[in-house]
């Protein structure tokens, strides 16, 4: 399907146009023609499959109307001036969308800004960890049409009547599983609860995992919403290779140094401190583990082994992690390591390689993060640590995903002496922190 064929206001085909989109994803075309006749939707979808274009359209087209270019530039005198103050006051948002952490955050406020540029609506979005009042000066000169945030930041400003809610008539839900994940529920329904009644607004809820909890959730707060799924869109892209090794807790960090010289082109140091002309670096990686405490000590040790890793966790205070999100997009760092929570929702370009250092508990959470790498039709590779504690949970990735992963086997060479970090954390019970060993210290091929 495409965007053409839809009834979508010509301000907002625009911007589509140039976003350089023309034709649907499984997700827009299950959607939008639904959500543009007002239908509430909850859609079951994974990152990166155009969900925010998805409920972006939808938000811009039942905020436009009938408008066309030509009546916004005899509205406002030129296109350039659309976005002047039309109102005094607190602000009173049409639509509220609500997202889980700041980064998803601030990645749909661009989404919204590119897909809006032609529709003279004031864009901004809310979150903690920048500058507290000048977004609360924001909010109060009550110029704002589409508010985007973080749960907590919404009620904080709302609680202090930064802004109204009283003429909402656009709601999105974002990433509903991880609402839950994260402890937002109750925030999330003090919200709902002041919003004006479901039959006046148009309703949205986006989950990459439609649980029973986020259905039950849009059942309360959404009018008769459509549960529409993409079945995954094939659980995993085609365009990922994906290959496992096997090997001892001991062993990973050696086995990952090793493979991350392989596959990116890293340089190493000599023993006596001299670098070598460092070689162009081949691409960028996302590493995955499962605790802030394994994130903290494996960026410790490939800084000591001269690889520049940026972290992301959820306790990782905001100005930092913009920071480190803006140097690896970038390219200023070759890697980034991240917690599920820190990454889901994150679009970067340009990511060639994902690392499953822990292997996820959940089955659904290792397709999220594969789906880091080979987006806008790129190709990529995954790759899995499988140790003696990992080894559990792959019986139940390899049946979510309906295939056999690779298994990949690791030549002695791979595996590099390491240089210990000059403070080493506490040693995880789930992996140690051990230079190379020889072959009678490796696992036996297969499985």
């Amino acid at each position: 399907m495409e965007f053409s064929e839809l009834p979508i206001p010509e301000p907002v085909q625009a911007g589509i146009r140039d976003c350089g989109f023309s034709t649907c994803t499984s997700i827009q075309e299950l959607t939008l023609p639904l959500t543009l006749s007002g239908q509430d939707v909850a859609g079951q979808a994974q990152t990166g499959t155009g969900k925010t274009a998805a409920f972006m359209v939808a938000t811009l087209s039942r905020l436009n109307g009938d408008a066309t270019l030509e009546d916004l530039i005899k509205l406002n005198g030129t296109k350039k001036d659309s976005t002047k103050k039309r109102s005094r006051g607190v602000s009173k948002p049409r639509a509220l969308l609500i997202a889980p952490t700041r980064e998803l955050a601030v990645q749909i406020e661009q989404d919204a800004h590119s897909l809006g540029s032609h529709t003279g609506l004031n864009i901004h979005a809310v979150y903690g960890g920048v500058d507290y009042e000048k977004q609360q000066e924001m909010l109060k000169s009550g110029d704002v049409d589409i508010l985007i945030g973080t749960p907590g930041r919404l009620i904080d400003y709302f609680k202090q009547k930064s802004y109204l809610v009283s003429k909402v008539e656009v709601l999105v839900i974002d990433e509903a599983d991880r609402m839950f994940d994260m402890g937002f529920i109750a925030d999330l329904r003090y919200l709902m609860r002041r919003l004006p009644h479901y039959e006046q607004r148009l309703s949205m809820l986006f989950s990459a995992t439609m649980s029973h909890r986020a259905q039950e959730l849009s059942y309360e707060y959404m009018n008769a919403p459509e549960v529409l799924s993409t079945k995954t869109e094939i659980k995993t892209v085609n365009q990922i290779t994906q290959i496992l090794y096997h090997v001892e807790g001991s062993q990973k960090i050696s086995l990952l140094v090793g493979l991350m010289r392989k596959h990116l082109g890293i340089a190493h140091k000599t023993d006596e401190g001299e670098g070598v002309d460092p070689p162009k670096i081949l691409g960028r990686a996302m590493i995955f583990v499962n605790t802030k405490r394994m994130g903290e000590k494996l960026k410790s040790w490939l800084a000591a082994n001269n690889i520049v890793a940026g972290y992301l966790s959820g306790d990782v205070p905001q100005a930092k992690r913009m920071k480190v999100l803006q140097r690896f997009q970038k390219g200023e760092m070759p890697a980034l390591i991240a917690t599920d929570v820190a990454g889901r929702g994150l679009h970067i370009d340009g990511v060639t390689h994902v690392y499953n250092y822990d292997l996820p508990e959940n089955a659904e959470d290792y397709v999220h993060r594969i789906g880091r790498t080979a987006r806008a039709g790129a190709k990529g590779d995954a790759v899995t640590l499988v140790d003696e504690s990992g080894a559990y949970n792959l019986e139940a990735i390899e049946k979510y995903v309906g295939e056999k992963i690779d298994v990949g086997w690791a030549e002695d060479d791979i595996y590099v002496d390491l240089k210990k970090p000059q403070y080493s954390p506490p040693k995880d019970k789930k992996g140690g922190h051990h230079g190379r060993g020889g072959r009678r210290d490796r696992p036996r091929r297969g499985r």
